[in-house]
């Protein structure tokens, strides 16, 4: 068992699978010649580049170098021995599949599927997972940086992103939000809507796998960072099932529910396990739970004073005619502009009276990065976000005559 764990563990099977999907370091013997998969247009454009980090041990800070910038229109990025590698891609179709799916582990992807399941879908299914996603996010980067394995080495893995590659790697915070996302909006609702289970099962597994597998064709994890996170998430899941009801039933009745909501996320935000050097795990920590907890206060709003949050009825998903889908496009638009509105807004209000106060100027990215700075930047500008998703969206959505 040993010997497989450490295998497992290793950046052997990761290489193994990047060179099956059709990637390869530009100096490997099996990337020459043709090849590739369908729809193939390496003949245009054969070679991308991109920087790999190097270091067996923690990440590294990176600077900047006039050499690993892009040119030719080839890619590049910057590892921790500040020199380009640039690979080949003989297969586009597993590199624009994966390179999707890791997006779907991103903040793009938060902020577009979370938000659309509370405006089109159904309240009681977004309220949990939000919650759902908060908890498993803040104990797998909490995680990575008390048990400080590293990433996986370059070479022999090329590495196709960069600012993921200056955190730890056990666990896959992507494996643990897409486990996490996919098969509570499974559980949530298949006794509240009418669906085949197995397609539901299905379309959950396949998910969650995609954004597995394409942590590895990144190069970002190793295989046993994605099978812990995968199974970190569905231990909580079992976990906290049979309290979802209760859990929910608080947050929405407690007099206490605002304050908590605030004070409890700030106070682990704080209290985030201390590193050497700096990592990012902090600030998305912060963002993660500063959106949760703004969507929380928004939840409890909502509750008691707009629509009830239960129902009780077993209801088939309603028939899709082409008004229902400009209704359902039309709030999702209109609700994301309001949502990427007041981040920007928020972002440029709280860094400038955080700069006022703590006297840096706004360019000053190690002043950005200090506790005091980070945390309430963080947090107050995400907390908004969740805020305005929850509650200031519906209500416009209604003044347009949306819902």
């Amino acid at each position: 068992m040993g010997r497989l764990l450490r295998a497992l563990r290793g950046s052997q099977p990761v290489a193994r699978f990047q060179r099956c999907c059709g990637l390869f370091p530009a100096g490997d013997a099996g990337a020459g010649g043709a090849g590739g998969g369908g729809g193939d247009p390496a003949e245009e454009s054969p070679l991308l580049a991109a920087c790999n980090g190097a270091a067996a041990g923690p990440p590294r800070r990176r600077g900047g170098s006039a050499g690993c910038r892009p040119h030719n229109g080839v890619r590049g990025g910057r590892g921790s021995r500040g020199c380009p590698q640039k690979y080949v891609v003989k297969n586009y179709f597993y590199y624009y599949l994966f390179k999707f799916s890791a997006a779907l582990g991103e903040e793009i992807f938060y902020i577009t599927f979370l938000p659309f399941t509370y405006w089109n879908i159904d309240h009681s299914v977004s309220r949990r997972m939000i919650i759902i996603w908060s908890i498993v996010m803040y104990i797998g980067q909490v995680s990575k940086d008390i048990l400080k394995w590293p990433r996986p080495l370059s070479p022999p893995v090329v590495k196709l992103e960069v600012r993921t590659d200056a955190e730890y790697g056990m666990p896959s915070t992507h494996a643990m939000a897409a486990t996490a996302i996919s098969f509570s909006f499974l559980i949530a609702t298949m006794n509240q809507y009418k669906y085949p289970f197995e397609l539901g099962l299905t379309a959950a597994f396949v998910f969650s796998t995609l954004v597995c597998l394409s942590r590895l064709y990144t190069g970002m994890h190793t295989v046993l960072d994605v099978i812990g996170g995968a199974l970190i998430s569905a231990v909580l899941l079992v976990l906290l099932y049979p309290a979802w009801d209760s859990i929910d039933h608080l947050l929405l009745t407690s007099p206490f529910c605002p304050l908590l909501s605030i004070a409890v996320p700030l106070l682990l935000c704080y209290n985030y396990p201390k590193l050497d050097y700096y990592s990012p795990t902090r600030a998305d920590t912060t963002t993660i739970l500063g959106a949760g907890a703004g969507a929380t206060v928004g939840f409890w709003l909502n509750h008691q004073y707009a629509a009830p949050a239960y129902s009780g009825e077993n209801l088939g998903f309603p028939l899709i005619t082409g008004m229902t889908v400009v209704l359902v496009l039309a709030r999702f638009f209109t609700g994301l502009f309001v949502i990427l509105l007041t981040r920007q807004l928020m972002k440029s209000v709280v860094l400038g009276t955080l700069c006022y106060c703590y006297k840096f100027p706004i360019s000053d990215l190690e002043a950005r990065r200090r506790l005091e700075v980070e945390v309430p930047y963080k947090f107050v500008t995400y907390s908004s976000v969740g805020f305005t998703a929850t509650v200031i969206v519906p209500l416009l959505h209604g003044l347009l005559g949306l819902i």
